[in-house]
């Protein structure tokens, strides 16, 4: 059974830091894409970040520059590092894994950015 733990969500400042982590469990997913997706109130899920089995990465344009996508293979992990963080980013960020057709989602943590 696949199951996606995510950890390390908050409340920060605008201007601060926060690292999403999501440890992926059940199966070998070297091959897959994870990635995370966000959906503030009110709003559609959007992506933020992906990182594709090449080592590729793609991120969303409004956090390129500010937001780091990284992955473990060996550990089954994949880490959003975000910095320099603004109110519009405030939602909850879920880990997505798609592994044999099929897209795997975490429970979701909240991140709240605000003064």
């Amino acid at each position: 059974q696949v199951q996606l733990v995510e950890s390390g969500g908050g409340l920060v400042q605008p201007g601060g830091s926060l690292r999403l982590s999501c440890s992926a469990s059940g199966g070998d997913f070297s091959t897959s894409v994870m990635g995370w997706y966000r959906q503030a109130p009110g709003k559609q899920r959007e992506v933020v970040a992906l990182s594709f089995s090449n080592g590729g990465t793609t991120y969303r344009d409004s956090v390129k520059g500010r937001f780091t996508i990284s992955r473990d293979n060996a550990e089954n992990a994949v880490s959003l590092q975000m910095n320099s963080l603004k109110p519009e980013d405030t939602g909850v960020y879920s880990c997505n894994l798609h592994y044999l057709g099929i897209a795997y989602w975490g429970q979701g943590t909240q991140v709240t950015v605000s003064s």
